[in-house]
């Protein structure tokens, strides 16, 4: 299924292999391992819980961290994340679920990350065009650790599979996690 412009309409996400953090991005005809949240796939997704909330979300955008690789090639709208870059998941925020520039007050994730996750993301419309406070913030497509380790409720890739996928995700990909 490839919209126009060549790019996919759809990616697929399901839970594959024996522990609950293990699955399967399908995107076209090509199946990739991918890493998913330490709670599985949940349908009720709440903040903390660790669970890849189960549904079916658009692509927002892609954040890449300049310096550790070329500019990627993709259909969204790009941003390059900056030293200063941060995400809010304090459910006691207006900002909650919102990119916010550090310093910041509230409880958040920093984007600029020593560890490579983040050098590649790309954010999933997961509770954020009106966020409800408590039902799950920051939840992103992003690289993997080694071993697909669990992630805390994004879905990850390896930074091959990544980019391979990049240049095939435009602005009305969806992704169907379940």
């Amino acid at each position: 299924m490839v919209a126009q412009g060549g790019y996919l309409n759809r990616l697929r996400v399901h839970r594959f292999g024996p522990e609950s953090h293990s699955g399967v991005l399908i995107a076209g005809g090509v199946t990739l391992p991918c890493g998913l949240g330490r709670g599985g796939i949940a349908v009720t997704k709440r903040e903390g819980d660790g669970a890849t909330p189960k549904g079916e979300f658009s692509l927002r955008k892609l954040y890449f961290r300049a310096g550790r690789g070329p500019i990627p090639r993709c259909g969204l709208d790009i941003e390059t994340i900056t030293p200063n870059l941060g995400w809010c998941d304090d459910t006691r925020s207006a900002f909650y679920n919102r990119p916010v520039i550090l310093p910041f007050a509230a409880r958040h994730e920093r984007m600029w990350r020593a560890d490579h996750l983040y050098d590649l993301v790309i954010v999933i419309g997961y509770n954020d065009v009106f966020p409800r406070k408590g039902f799950g913030s920051a939840i992103f497509l992003h690289l993997a650790r080694e071993g697909f380790e669990p992630t805390e409720g994004c879905v990850a890739l390896s930074r091959n599979d990544l980019v391979r996928l990049l240049p095939r995700i435009g602005p009305d990909t969806v992704i169907s996690i379940g």
